[in-house]
């Protein structure tokens, strides 16, 4: 009797348990690559299968990169039935799916919940089961859902109550993790809205593998920093199967210096944010190669504790940022955010981050032993960034 009770209550607790949850997939930040930063919104299947191609051959598959993802302007009209078709730049989903796969590697798709996309495309408004299962029988892993096209549907539903028009979008996103789950694939799934409605209290609570917590990123450094600055406090709503996104990388975008591909590289990894690539795969520079398969950077990424790193403090033109790991290591990073091209010595404060005396561990940049400590002087160029880990850090009692 005892153990029929027992089993009755795991039963119970394993029907009481979210779905997200219990997500099999996103149990580290998601790797991969999307379209629209370097081809907006002319990408076509050929683009996608030479991104595939140069993931494998770049390093970046070995690396941890997964995903393959086709941002907005793939979609064409609806058949007679009301299923989304793909528009002539990819004339057969499917195939490419499998020959993405065939790389060992997986393929995204864009959608929104609005009747029509960011750039104007046929979006899933009242078919969210349909198009979910088009996904799945196409061979789709991953799905980000842009808020974009429905906000005119809210809008115009409650023109001034605006906590029913956010109730609303927490609905439409629902809907489609719900269709999703439906099919039986897993498929990462990705809220693309901005940051609206502090989403990242309710985005895992809807199905979200990952939710973006600002606007659009640019290729500046203005836009990571800012970025960057807006995760601080957002650290106790990632973790396993759910992740604050602070949108796609743009290492090897616009004018960006290297010290400053470096920083942005190395903030994510330090935010736990899922690393998408934006670049041209098939011409990239040797030293945007080297950043982006970066093992060391991308092991603090990829920690699977799962937890956020934040800034401990700032000191004129410098910030310090943290993040324990798994096993107890700790990863401390430098940035040098200011404009002044004086490299400046810089001296660590090791009880404002709860260290005790000079610690040992690894530039994960240069991969050189350090000892980073109160007299220790840290040199750094305009935007660039020191990032140590230390395996067994001494910590103040």
């Amino acid at each position: 009797m005892h153990s029929f009770f027992r089993v009755l209550v795991i039963i119970s607790a394993v029907m009481a348990t979210p779905a997200w949850a219990a997500s099999s997939v996103a149990k580290t930040p998601p790797m991969g690559w999307n379209s629209w930063n370097y081809f907006g919104g002319k990408v076509t299947g050929a683009d996608i299968r030479a991104a595939a191609d140069a993931m494998v051959s770049s390093g970046m598959r070995s690396a941890g990169y997964k995903y393959v993802i086709i941002d907005d302007t793939w979609q064409g009209k609806r058949d007679a039935q009301g299923r989304l078709q793909p528009n002539a730049r990819f004339p057969n989903m499917k195939a490419l799916a499998d020959y993405v796969h065939s790389r060992g590697l997986k393929l995204g798709i864009y959608s929104s919940p609005g009747p029509t996309t960011c750039a104007g495309y046929a979006g899933s408004y009242g078919h969210v089961v349909q198009d979910a299962r088009s996904y799945a029988k196409w061979g789709i892993d991953y799905l980000k859902y842009d808020l974009c096209g429905f906000r005119g549907v809210v809008k115009a539903r409650y023109p001034k109550d605006r906590k029913a028009q956010m109730l609303m979008m927490r609905d439409a996103y629902e809907s489609m993790h719900k269709a999703l789950e439906d099919t039986r694939r897993p498929i990462v799934y990705s809220l693309c809205q901005y940051g609206w409605d502090a989403v990242w209290d309710w985005g895992a609570k809807v199905g979200g593998n990952l939710w973006r917590t600002t606007g659009d990123i640019k290729p500046t450094w203005k836009s990571i920093y800012t970025i960057a600055s807006m995760q601080v406090g957002l650290e106790r709503f990632a973790g396993p199967g759910h992740w604050n996104d602070p949108d796609m990388l743009e290492v090897g975008n616009g004018s960006l210096t290297l010290a400053e591909n470096r920083s942005h590289f190395s903030w994510w990894a330090m935010l736990a944010a899922p690393l998408i690539a934006g670049n041209d795969l098939t011409h990239m520079p040797r030293e945007i190669r080297d950043i982006l398969t970066n093992r060391a950077v991308i092991a603090v990424d990829q920690d699977p504790l799962g937890k956020q790193g934040t800034r401990a403090y700032a000191s004129d033109q410098m910030e310090v940022w943290t993040r324990s790991l798994e096993n107890g290591a700790l990863v401390v990073a430098v940035f040098n955010v200011g404009s002044d091209r004086d490299v400046k010595p810089f001296h660590l404060d090791m009880h404002k981050l709860g260290l005790a005396g000079p610690q040992d561990g690894i530039d994960l940049w240069t991969g050189r032993h350090i000892t980073l400590g109160d007299s220790t002087p840290i040199g750094l160029q305009s935007h660039d960034v020191l990032m140590v880990r230390i395996a067994h850090p001494q910590r103040v009692d």
